[in-house]
């Protein structure tokens, strides 16, 4: 439904290296920098047509916009807790710990707040066991 999100930043360089950290556990990397070095975009596939997420640094203040968050796949649970240690290692704020959530039986995540304040979650939906249906 998607194609690409963008987030707009306070610091390009400090994003860029939270963004680095957190999204590689999830198979992202940054692919391309842009705007005379203001822009950055990841994805899992090189070039403009693998381009998932954006970040741009923005003149003035950023406010991350009320009741929203961006939650990004992760492969499996492990890749949920190595995002949120990346996250706090780089500068991110925790909102939530690795673990279950209320939202489905499988549902696991962990939420963080990025450097600007933004809030960021990874999401498992995997099992850990098959459902049982009688």
């Amino acid at each position: 439904m998607l194609d690409h999100v963008s987030l707009g930043v306070g610091d390009i360089a400090r994003s860029r290296d939270f963004y680095d950290a957190v999204l590689r556990p999830l198979g992202l990397v940054r692919i391309v920098d842009f705007r005379a070095g203001k822009g950055a975009d990841y994805g899992a596939a090189p070039g403009s047509t693998g381009v998932e997420f954006t970040i741009t640094e923005e003149r003035g203040a950023v406010i991350p916009s009320c009741g929203s968050h961006m939650c990004f796949r992760a492969p499996d649970r492990a890749a949920v807790s190595a995002f949120h240690r990346a996250a706090l290692s780089a500068g991110g704020r925790d909102d939530g710990g690795p673990g279950p959530r209320d939202y489905h039986a499988a549902y696991y995540a962990a939420f963080v707040l990025d450097p600007d304040g933004h809030r960021i979650e990874a999401v498992c939906h995997t099992p850990e066991a098959p459902e049982v249906i009688l």
